[in-house]
């Protein structure tokens, strides 16, 4: 019989007989009489006084037909409030190495209390063990599961967000959020919010975005209100209709903004004073047949997530809850997104702090596999931390068809799936920098950022991610191998990055157009339509910032007895439908140490694997294992 059972003093017949209307009427007394004696210590107790029953056989409580027997009733109900207080003193308040040989109560009753009050512990080993051991219960009932979610503390709650077993119904729905007036729309509660952040002393685009926002946001609401749509100047360059609005582009300016404002500690702290984490969370639940902004709005948790003093307040406006959904979702971006807000959370496990863009791909649960080493990807021009590293083709196949596919055989991020599983050891890390580098237009007019500008931007953020704590190796992409080249290359003269190069053992350069690409000698016109000027000047063959990028790793990779692996396409690329181009040729993509092979595709499928058994795939996994055998053996 459960703890939570003896707490209730209430009865529910079992039998068929029906008592006379007299004896039920001194029989509820009794029980009022009692459950109005019953003081308990805990309120989680109290809350489940009404969801749970002790079940005993009743007849006739007539006493000339049953003499006595409300006496035994009675007898037997104060045993169990006797129980009740014996074992609450035992477990709520007694020390947990105490037997519990007295308490007569099944073990798996005992266990919820048990393991709530050792997830509260100051041992950590203990601690660990009493959440992992919650998230791999599957036979409780749902009033137990509601026991530890109303019991549990923040730091519990977060490592059942983050252990892959976890019943959802450890997780409370989220608080219920306050309703709108008819003449208030999220859209201006956006605004006010953007408008309340401090806007001098900014970035330039962190001014853009939020000029931009400001600006589209305001016109969306006179349209809204009867005003007239405005088509020129900063508005929207396009409508539906004079009388629709698109308010989720609106909506998009608004938490491009946000994003950019969070990855300041003192703009966090003034979004969550001004009710920004309420408002966060309406609007992604408003919007869940849209991904990209419910994506957007999870940067934006995991940028404040990076304070500690704000783990609090995120944790109390119910976002663990919807995390933890995330996380379980079969969408590998959506899930990537609230594993980094999660792992943000998690200071009992966790050490490092993820940063905007850095992404793990494995582990993204806590687990008990010993990590070994590392393996980040950097994605280059025109790619992303998700999409650059999928399976060729695999965007052609639908939702359903990538459901029931098996993964290994379809995925749309082979190193989450097909490196994490063929190399459990390794912690994989995919980085995503401004897609104003890897979009065909800049998103933030204002923003050129060089190479050299850039790779001490992801450096840092590498770092504090704890990279250079373990044997790494690099895999990149087109630009991202320029990236890689220079961040290396600065590491080296920083002391405090020392780490780092130490515990590189290798690299892969995909198609990485280390003597410059054609895309900078194409047309003056079309280049400057397609790629922000300063990134395509450092791409041609005469820029002198390439020449000595390439000269300086060369001497230093040798130096350093760098293992390496190139790859380059043999086909050119179709850039829209009338420009055709072989964007690096084998010369440019020659490093000048380690393998050099040609593959009989384009710039953009140069690393997409076409299957699993696939002889890219292949080839990037034995160099992987043969590069740090000696790391994944210790």
């Amino acid at each position: 019989m459960s703890l939570a059972a003896y707490c209730v003093i209430c009865c529910r017949r079992i039998g068929t007989s029906t008592p006379s209307p007299k004896s039920n009427t001194y029989w509820r007394d009794v029980l009022l009489a009692l459950k109005k004696s019953l003081t308990l210590d805990t309120q989680v107790v109290e809350r489940e006084k009404m969801k749970s029953y002790i079940y005993v056989h009743t007849v006739s409580l007539d006493k000339r037909e049953n003499h006595g027997i409300t006496y035994q009733a009675r007898k037997e109900l104060h045993k169990a409030v006797r129980k009740v207080l014996a074992t609450s003193a035992k477990i709520l308040r007694g020390p947990f190495a105490d037997p519990f040989s007295t308490v007569d109560v099944e073990d798996h009753e005992c266990a919820v209390w048990l393991l709530l009050r050792k997830s509260k512990l100051d041992d950590r080993t203990a601690r660990l063990q009493a959440v992992q051991e919650m998230s791999e219960t599957h036979h409780w009932h749902d009033y137990q599961y509601r026991i530890i979610a109303q019991a549990c503390d923040p730091r519990t709650l977060i490592g059942l967000a983050r252990s892959k077993e976890s019943d959802l119904r450890f997780f409370l729905p989220p608080p219920r959020l306050p309703s709108l007036t008819e003449d208030y729309s999220i859209e201006e509660e956006l605004r006010q919010l953007l408008a309340s952040l401090p806007q001098t002393e900014l970035d330039e685009c962190i001014q853009y975005f939020t000029s931009l926002a400001l600006s589209e946001s305001s016109q969306s609401l006179a349209a809204q209100k009867g005003g007239l749509w405005c088509f020129g100047g900063n508005g929207l360059p396009y409508a539906e209709s004079f009388g629709e609005v698109p308010s989720a582009t609106v909506e998009m300016f608004c938490l491009e903004a946000l994003i950019k404002h969070s990855e300041m500690p003192t703009h966090c702290d003034q979004i969550e004073a001004n009710g920004g984490l309420q408002l966060l969370q309406r609007l992604y639940r408003l919007h869940k047949d849209c991904p990209k902004i419910q994506r957007n709005i999870m940067r934006i948790i995991g940028n404040m997530a990076l304070n500690e003093h704000l783990h609090s307040p995120i944790v109390r406006s119910g976002w663990v809850s919807l995390l933890a959904e995330a996380m379980k979702s079969p969408h590998i971006m959506e899930a990537s997104h609230a594993a980094r807000s999660l792992a943000n959370l998690d200071r009992d496990t966790v050490r490092e702090k993820y940063q905007d863009g850095v992404y793990v791909l494995h582990p993204q649960y806590r687990t008990s596999q010993p990590i070994k080493a590392d393996v980040l990807f950097i994605h280059g021009l025109m790619g992303a931390a998700f999409k650059t590293w999928r399976q060729q083709d695999a965007e052609q196949q639908g939702p359903t068809d990538q459901a029931s596919e098996d993964e290994a055989r379809h995925t749309t991020c082979w190193p989450k799936t097909w490196l994490a599983r063929d190399c459990p050891a390794l912690r994989i890390i995919s980085v995503e920098y401004d897609t104003s580098l890897s979009d065909w237009r800049a998103r933030c007019p204002m923003e050129r950022k060089s190479i050299a500008f850039r790779s001490n931007e992801l450096l840092r953020k590498l770092r504090a991610a704890g990279v250079g704590d373990r044997p790494l190796i690099w895999v990149s992409h087109s630009m991202g191998g320029l990236l890689v080249k220079k961040m290396l290359l600065e590491a080296s003269k920083k002391p405090e990055m020392n780490t780092v190069i130490n515990n590189t053992r290798g690299i892969v350069f995909y198609s990485v157009p280390h003597h410059g690409s054609h895309l900078a000698e194409y047309s003056v016109n079309i280049r400057y339509l397609l790629f922000p000027s300063l990134e395509v000047k450092e791409l041609s063959k005469d820029s002198p910032a390439l020449k000595t990028l390439q000269d300086d790793f060369l001497e230093f990779a040798k130096d350093k007895n760098f293992q390496v692996l190139n790859f380059v396409e043999t086909l050119p690329t179709y850039i829209g439908s009338m420009i055709k181009l072989h964007v690096v040729p084998v010369e440019s993509a020659d490093l000048g140490i380690g393998d050099l092979i040609p593959v009989d595709v384009n710039h953009l499928n140069i690393c997409k694997p076409k299957q699993k058994d696939a002889f890219l795939y292949q080839r990037t996994l034995q160099f992987i294992r043969e590069t740090l055998a000696k790391d994944l053996e210790n």
